[in-house]
């Protein structure tokens, strides 16, 4: 029933409304980081809170501050409540991938001078920036169709990439005013995006749907064009589709999904590691060859359902880093309650170190420690590189999702103002 109503939803929404550039608009002028400098931390995306804790990157991970990435919250409810298709999207994405909640933050990047943070607002269906110091928006950006998700920032960090879920397309923005530079279409629902080659290429990986119940392995098909987008990053023009339905064949495992979630590059881009929907574990793609090489299966763990309807968003494992010298893999396994590390020559994993739900897993600024989001415990989670062994938990918000490594200004320990304004939702 819950896949049924989705998909009545957004072919509804889809038909009514075509798909459409959003444009930024200013709300609020720049403000320099402080002139004492910059201090490196990580920003925790707290989906359902609609809140961003900013912790240390290294060391006791210590909370700095939270910021509030919804200070519009009721100006963008009443306008959605107004707007019949609007208000169908928003309520498919709160049953939907939302769990039953609204999806406030999906990811989110500082500006290089550590002023301003960039957030994808999946329930909002654009992305927003926010001062730093004082909480107030400084540009938001529609995207097209009705959710935002998945972004990334160029290596100069100067551009951001942002997947638009239901119009098929990635808008790549300038970081500091909103404006767009260009887009491009993809398959169905655009979900990671990856700069490659100093910023020279973007790939996004296309999930198709994963809100229906259709979920048995027969029923595959159902799920929508699904592959892997290689652009320009200048001209946004194609380079490259990769199917990894025929790569995953040619391995000879038919059973397995095509849906490509979090990816990890080693440092040279030689090699590409992947996730893919219902699997415990992750596959090994030769760039060069443009071909499947390794498959690690993972273990499972006997308490997780082997109903695949209840696996959150067709998620088994989601969250995959590496580390910075490309000897050691990550991986969040989401449905199974742990994250391990897995020696990458070898295959081999290490100690399976129990997280609840964990849903994301990037590197702490010194490179020594993988850090996991536990969206079903409100906390993060840092795990030794070298020896599998957890480190360290942090309270967060209410589920943590997506952990990015940014700035803000040295003396920065919260913003000043911002507190949420705009009209209150109609009741």
């Amino acid at each position: 029933m819950r896949g049924r109503t989705l998909r009545t939803l957004f072919s509804l929404a889809a038909v009514m409304v075509p798909a459409v550039t959003g444009s930024a608009t200013a709300t609020a002028t720049a403000r320099p980081a402080s002139a004492a400098g910059l201090r490196e931390v990580m920003f925790v995306g707290n989906n359902w809170d609609g809140t961003a804790d900013v912790i240390a990157s290294r060391g006791d991970f210590g909370r700095i501050g939270r910021i509030d990435v919804v200070p519009d919250k009721g100006q963008r409810l009443t306008e959605i409540y107004l707007n019949p298709v609007k208000l169908a999207f928003f309520l498919g994405i709160r049953q939907g991938p939302g769990e039953g909640h609204d999806q406030f933050v999906d990811d989110m990047y500082s500006t290089p001078d550590g002023s301003a943070l960039v957030v994808s607002r999946p329930s909002f269906a654009d992305v927003v920036s926010i001062d730093l110091r004082t909480g107030a928006l400084k540009w938001r950006f529609p995207v097209s169709g009705f959710r935002s998700d998945h972004m990334a920032v160029s290596p100069d960090g100067k551009r951001v990439a942002v997947s638009a879920s239901t119009s098929n397309t990635v808008h790549v923005l300038d970081i500091e005013t909103g404006r767009q530079f260009g887009s491009f279409a993809t398959g169905d629902k655009p979900h990671e995006n990856v700069f490659t080659d100093g910023g020279k290429y973007l790939w996004n990986m296309s999930i198709g749907e994963v809100n229906t119940a259709l979920d048995e392995p027969w029923l595959d098909f159902t799920k929508g064009d699904r592959h892997i987008t290689v652009v320009d990053a200048q001209t946004f023009q194609q380079v490259k589709v990769i199917d990894m339905r025929e790569r995953l064949d040619a391995f000879g495992r038919e059973d397995l999904s095509d849906a490509v979630r979090p990816v990890a590059f080693t440092p040279d881009e030689s090699r590409l590691y992947f996730q893919v929907s219902f699997f415990n574990g992750f596959l090994e793609y030769d760039v060069a060859s443009d071909r499947i090489a390794r498959l690690k299966t993972l273990p499972k763990n006997p308490d997780t359902s082997e109903d695949r309807t209840t696996w959150v968003n067709d998620s088994r494992h989601h969250g995959l880093s590496m580390s910075p010298d490309g000897t050691r893999l990550c991986v969040a396994g989401t449905m199974d309650d742990y994250a391990t590390v897995v020696d990458r020559a070898t295959l081999r994993e290490g100690p399976l170190v129990a997280a609840s739900k964990p849903y994301w897993a990037t590197v702490s600024g010194d490179g020594a420690s993988c850090v996991i989001s536990e969206s079903g415990a409100d906390r993060v989670t840092a795990i030794d590189f070298a020896t599998g062994v957890k480190v360290r938990s942090v309270p967060v918000g209410d589920h943590p999702q997506r952990v990015r490594i940014g700035h803000v200004a040295a003396d920065w320990t919260g913003p000043s103002g911002g507190s949420r304004t705009g009209a209150a939702a109609p009741e």
